[in-house]
C-alpha cells in the first residue's frame, strides 16, 4: 500500500519543522542537544498533527543513532522485551514511544531500569499533559517538552510545501481554498495533508477549489478527544466563559461542544453552571435550564442548538453569585474539622420543648438551632446583587424579631 502525503511530507531535519521554533530554533534546546550529539530522555506532548512526531524522527535522523519504534496501545510486553535485547547489543537505543500516556504498568516496569541505566533513551509522545497522565517514576527520569499550537502561516507554508514537493502530480490549490482549509483544520497539520490528498484525487484535474472541497462534505476538525485533555480543556472553557460573563466565547465553546454531538455534558455542565455560579443572583435561571434541558432531550439535534443557544447567552450575562457555594463549602469545613456539636435538646424528635414557629407572628420564634459549641457560626454571607439584597434584609429583619 502506498503510504499517505503526510508520511512522505514528513520532516527528515530539524531546519524541515514547521512551527515549534521555541524547541527547534536557532539555539533553542533541542536544536542545541543535536548540535552537541546528545539526547537525554523526553517526552513530547501537544495536540495532535503539531509535530511530536515529526521531531522525534527528526532528531533521531540527525543523530544517526539506531531507534526503534513502540505504541504504548497497540505493541506487547514481548514487543519491549526484543527492543531491549536489542539495546543491549547496540549498547544503546533511542526508544520513540506514542500514546506514551496509555504505557500500562507492566510496560513501565520492564522499562524503568534500563531508563536509569542510560541504555534505553526514551522519546515520549501525548496529547495529554504528562504532569496529569504520566506516571511519574518516568516522568521524572525525562525532560517534558511543550509543543505549542501551530499558526494560520505555519498552516500556510505547510499546504504550499505539499504543492511544492510534486509528490501529486499537477495540484495546485486556489488562495481561498488555502484559508478553508486552515480554517477546517483545527491547526491539524496531518488533517491538512490528508484532505489535500482526498481533495486532489476527488478532483478531475488536480485542481483544488473551494467549491469542490464543500462538495466533499467535511466537517471542521475540532480537538475534542472524551478521553484527553482537549476534551475537559473545551468544558473548563465553556464554563469559565460563562462565569466570566463574555457572552461570544460562550457561545463558541458551546458550538464546539455541539459539534462534537456531546449534548450529554452540556447539559450536565449548564446544570453546574446555573447554581455554581449564578446560583442567588438570578434564581429564575434554574427553572429555565431544567426547561432548555428537556427541551434539548426532546428535539436532539441539530435543533437543540437553539434551546441552549438561548440559555447560554442568558447564563452569560446574568448577574452572578457563589455565595451558596461557598456557604456550603464553609458549613462542611466545620463538619470536617470536627467543629460541631449535639442537636439541641429542644430540637430532638418528639421533643416537649420544641417551640413551632408557625404558632407565632411572621411564623418565627426565636430560638437556639446549631449544636451549643458553635450557636454563632456564619456560613451565609451575602452577596451585594438585588436578588440577595432582599434575602439580606429578610436576615436582618429576623435578627430584631
Amino acid at each position: 500500500m502506498e503510504e499517505l502525503l503526510a508520511i512522505k511530507l514528513r520532516p527528515e531535519k530539524l531546519d524541515d519543522i514547521i512551527g515549534q521554533q521555541h524547541l527547534v530554533g536557532k539555539g533553542k534546546v533541542l536544536r542545541n542537544l543535536v548540535n552537541n550529539k546528545k539526547l537525554f530522555s523526553c517526552i513530547l506532548y501537544g495536540k495532535p498533527g503539531i509535530g511530536k512526531t515529526s521531531i522525534a524522527m527528526a532528531i533521531v535522523n540527525e543523530l544517526n543513532l539506531e531507534y526503534r519504534l513502540f505504541n504504548a496501545v497497540i505493541n506487547n510486553k514481548k514487543d519491549l522485551d526484543i527492543i531491549i535485547e536489542e539495546a543491549k547489543m547496540y549498547k544503546g537505543l533511542i526508544l520513540v514511544v506514542d500514546e506514551i500516556h496509555r504505557l500500562n504498568k507492566d510496560k513501565q516496569d520492564i522499562l524503568l531500569p534500563h531508563l536509569e541505566s542510560g541504555l534505553i533513551t526514551l522519546i515520549g509522545m501525548t496529547t495529554s499533559n504528562p504532569y496529569h497522565s504520566i506516571n511519574p517514576a518516568i516522568r521524572s527520569r525525562c525532560q517534558i517538552y511543550e509543543l505549542y499550537e501551530l499558526t494560520d502561516k505555519d498552516m500556510e507554508i505547510a499546504i504550499k510545501r505539499a504543492v511544492k514537493s510534486g509528490i501529486l502530480e499537477n495540484l495546485s490549490i486556489e488562495k481561498d481554498a488555502i484559508k478553508y482549509i486552515i480554517n477546517a483544520s483545527g491547526y491539524d497539520l496531518r488533517y491538512i495533508y490528508n484532505l489535500i490528498e482526498v481533495a486532489y484525487y476527488s478532483s478531475s484535474d488536480g485542481k483544488i477549489t473551494v467549491e469542490l472541497l464543500k462538495n466533499m462534505n467535511m466537517r471542521n476538525n475540532v480537538f475534542i478527544d472524551k478521553n484527553e485533555d482537549g476534551y475537559y480543556d473545551t468544558i473548563s472553557a465553556f464554563q469559565k466563559s460563562i462565569r466570566g460573563s463574555d457572552v461570544n466565547a460562550s457561545l463558541h465553546y458551546l458550538a464546539e461542544l455541539i459539534e462534537a454531538e456531546d449534548l450529554e455534558i452540556i447539559c450536565r455542565r449548564l446544570s453546574v453552571i446555573v447554581y455554581e455560579d449564578i446560583g442567588l443572583a438570578n434564581p429564575s435561571m434554574g427553572p429555565k435550564v431544567m426547561a432548555a434541558i428537556q427541551a434539548v432531550e426532546r428535539l436532539g439535534l441539530p435543533e437543540a442548538k437553539i434551546p441552549l443557544a438561548d440559555v447560554v447567552i442568558e447564563l452569560a450575562l446574568s448577574p452572578k453569585s457563589n455565595s451558596g457555594v461557598m456557604a456550603v463549602e464553609s458549613a462542611l469545613s466545620d463538619v470536617r474539622r470536627g467543629n460541631t456539636g449535639n442537636v439541641p435538646k429542644h430540637l430532638k424528635t418528639n421533643s416537649k420543648d420544641y417551640i413551632y414557629p408557625h404558632d407565632y407572628p411572621n411564623d418565627y420564634v426565636r430560638q437556639q438551632y446549631l449544636p451549643t459549641k458553635i450557636k454563632n457560626a456564619v456560613y451565609y454571607n451575602p452577596k451585594n446583587n438585588k436578588y440577595e439584597r432582599n434575602l439580606k434584609d429578610i436576615m436582618d429583619k429576623l435578627s430584631k424579631l
